[in-house]
């Protein structure tokens, strides 16, 4: 699928960032913050249909293995379990399927700048790209520094950090005090050590666009794990 008509504008409005502010680093942080609010309504839906999911899933399970011989009455079961608790499991999937084109198009901007956002390997050069820690993060990270010495044989800090930001974002959406599908389980241990190891061997850019994300997301969804009691509370009234 050719997500061009996505990436070319995605592309200028970085550059249109990088020419205000005049660091690559810093570009990345503020269009990742941006691109994140505009799609904050879909990410609220979807993060509440998994964290529901989530709550139901042992429940559902217990109904599939008791009626797992008897289909009908176990759709019927489920049903009834999803009108009790007003959850539609299909609710998620449509936030979802709008945001990966848009998901897919962030990554082509950050991992190709000089075809998406600079247009030319010669102004791409001249980038400023130090940012933080990092000498420069159009490189790996094991390429770059890291408080004047060489991440090879150090700490890669991005990835570490990529790991544990994805760690969090997944406990946030795991239900406490209920008994865990072993797929989930197994699902948010594997995960954070891919995605370490993803963000490892990618641009130092792409680490850093992933780890702003990941903040928002956990700052996004504690808000409105905050929020949701009093909501209940104003349409019990």
């Amino acid at each position: 699928m050719n997500l061009d008509f996505i990436v070319y504008p995605l592309g200028s409005l970085l550059k249109v960032i990088y020419n205000f502010v005049g660091n690559y680093g810093l570009s990345i942080v503020i269009f990742t913050v941006i691109v994140r609010c505009a799609l904050l309504p879909l990410t609220i839906k979807q993060s509440e249909s998994s964290r529901k999911m989530n709550e139901l899933n042992p429940k559902m399970k217990e109904i599939q293995e008791k009626y797992k011989n008897d289909k009908n009455t176990q759709n019927q079961k489920l049903m009834e379990l999803y009108q009790e608790h007003n959850y539609n499991p299909a609710s998620g999937c449509m936030p979802l399927l709008i945001q990966m084109p848009i998901i897919f198009s962030l990554f082509y901007v950050i991992q190709q700048p000089v075809k998406y956002v600079f247009g030319s390997q010669q102004v791409f050069d001249a980038v400023h790209k130090s940012f933080l820690w990092i000498s420069n993060i159009g490189l790996l990270e094991q390429n770059a520094t890291i408080f004047m010495v060489p991440v090879i044989g150090g700490i890669p800090l991005l990835a570490i950090l990529s790991g544990v930001t994805t760690w969090y974002q997944m406990k946030m959406i795991t239900p406490t005090g209920a008994k865990v599908d072993p797929t989930m389980k197994t699902m948010n241990m594997i995960m954070p050590f891919m995605i370490a190891y993803f963000t490892y061997n990618v641009p130092a850019g792409l680490a850093v666009y992933w780890v702003i994300g990941n903040l928002f997301t956990i700052v996004q969804q504690y808000v409105t794990m905050k929020l949701k009691p009093a909501v209940k509370e104003v349409k019990s009234k």
